[in-house]
């Protein structure tokens, strides 16, 4: 089960992080759901000065 998203992100908490570790911030604040309510997930996360 679960659904296909897309997740567009801009916070400054990604400031100089790498690609992988604000994937992992992600994936921890959605915690849970990752294993029921959301099958895939495609990430864009990105630091204020990156837009």
């Amino acid at each position: 089960g679960g659904g296909h998203y897309r997740l567009t992100i801009v916070s400054a908490a990604f400031s100089g992080r790498s690609t992988v570790a604000r994937h992992r911030m992600i994936y921890e604040a959605l915690g849970p759901m990752m294993q029921r309510e959301i099958h895939a997930l495609a990430i864009r996360a990105l630091a204020p000065e990156e837009t």
